[in-house]
């Protein structure tokens, strides 16, 4: 039996700041943004946004009444929790309606948590046929304005469905991970925002990636050749192609070769650029890109993950796409889902940047997305659903 992602859904928030309006007015070149790190759109969350009402968006529309009754762990990777104690997945697995008999917990570990949850959820499934777990990455990016990370910001939410027998990719055992204590990037509790050596963590993402991927051609005897693609955890999206550029150079790899995984690469960061950091959710938002985007890849392509978490846990592993994977994706959704988003004034962004969660801003805020914060009671949050 195989087990794998059977159904794959994204979620971002209603608004968006797009990087020309950014760059005129932190009065830095447009081409640093655009170029320099590959972006050209910021996703924004309003305060009736948190990492629980982007995960419910993400996962509502994926799931029948068949799978609610047949998911019995819900798992969510962040780095954007809202409580200290209790897990967003047992807030979610109630919003969701998913039957009451099934364990829900939380993963932290930076921008890693996701894929921890993806391979437990993948372990579980192969031990208890006819089960399903449904894993869910959900963060809000936020640097602070004026920042040197503020362009690099982001929000939204990924959701997956993992069966046996799934109808979108399998999951091979093939994995290697690496865990090195690095403080290139971390957020000490009851701090708003990280703090990021930037140099420190480009050389640490790109350094794990080479180290994960030597381990993995000697433990498996296989190559570059060997990937019809190969997708990677996504900040932003120059991050990603100064590691396979890294690796590519480092191997020597043959041109046609070298040449189809970086054509593969651009078209598994279309949604990237127009989102921003995902953090837990960047790999995944980008395999969703590269299988909606992508008119090359077929059944029995092999695809290669890179995942990344600051502090710093890395892990290559890979999936095979599945006859008839195309027919499960949700392209049409996705593309409307971007193109109706409101673009923000920055006044407007650095406006909804710094409002505070109260009941009387909450009353006010026009927000009609199926799952929103509706009220606060006694520090809890309620939600509408």
């Amino acid at each position: 039996m195989l087990a794998g992602i059977d159904k794959l859904n994204f979620f971002v928030p209603p608004y968006y700041v797009d990087m020309t309006d950014l760059a005129v007015a932190r009065k830095v070149d447009p081409g640093k943004f655009h170029i320099g790190i590959g972006q050209d759109q910021m996703a924004v969350t309003g305060i009736t946004q948190d990492i629980v009402t982007l995960g419910a968006n993400a996962a509502a529309e994926l799931l029948t009444p068949e799978d609610k009754a047949a998911i019995d762990l819900v798992i969510v990777g962040t780095e954007s929790s809202i409580d200290e104690s209790k897990a967003a997945a047992v807030i979610l697995h109630r919003l969701l309606g998913i039957q009451p008999f099934a364990r829900a917990v939380e993963i932290k570990e930076a921008c890693y948590g996701a894929t921890a949850g993806l391979q437990l959820a993948k372990d579980y499934v192969l031990r208890h046929p006819g089960r399903k777990a449904l894993v869910i990455a959900c963060d809000i990016a936020r640097y602070g304005l004026n920042s040197g990370g503020e362009p690099t910001q982001g929000a939204g939410a990924v959701a997956m469905l993992v069966t046996e027998n799934p109808r979108i990719m399998t999951l091979s055992d093939e994995s290697v991970a690496l865990t090195q204590d690095i403080h290139d990037f971390w957020r000490p509790t009851g701090e708003a925002y990280p703090r990021v050596d930037g140099p420190l963590s480009n050389a640490t993402y790109i350094d794990s990636f080479l180290k994960v991927w030597e381990e993995y051609q000697t433990r498996y005897q296989q190559s570059w050749q060997d990937f019809a693609a190969l997708c990677f955890h996504i900040p932003y999206t120059k991050m990603g192609k100064k590691a396979l550029l890294a690796g590519l150079e480092a191997s020597e790899t043959d041109e046609a070769v070298a040449k189809r995984l970086l054509a593969r690469y651009e078209e598994g960061i279309v949604y990237s650029r127009q989102a921003g950091n995902l953090y837990t959710g960047s790999l995944y938002l980008g395999l969703i890109s590269l299988l909606e985007n992508s008119q090359a890849l077929q059944e029995g392509d092999k695809i290669g993950l890179f995942s990344y978490g600051s502090g710093a846990v890395a892990e290559f592993f890979t999936g095979t796409l599945v006859p008839g994977f195309e027919e499960h994706l949700r392209s049409t959704n996705h593309q409307e889902l971007l193109d109706m988003r409101t673009r923000l004034s920055i006044a407007k962004y650095e406006e909804l940047f710094v409002k505070e969660l109260t009941n009387e801003n909450l009353q006010q805020d026009p927000d009609t997305t199926p799952y929103r914060i509706t009220s606060l009671e006694a520090g809890v949050r309620h939600y509408q659903e």
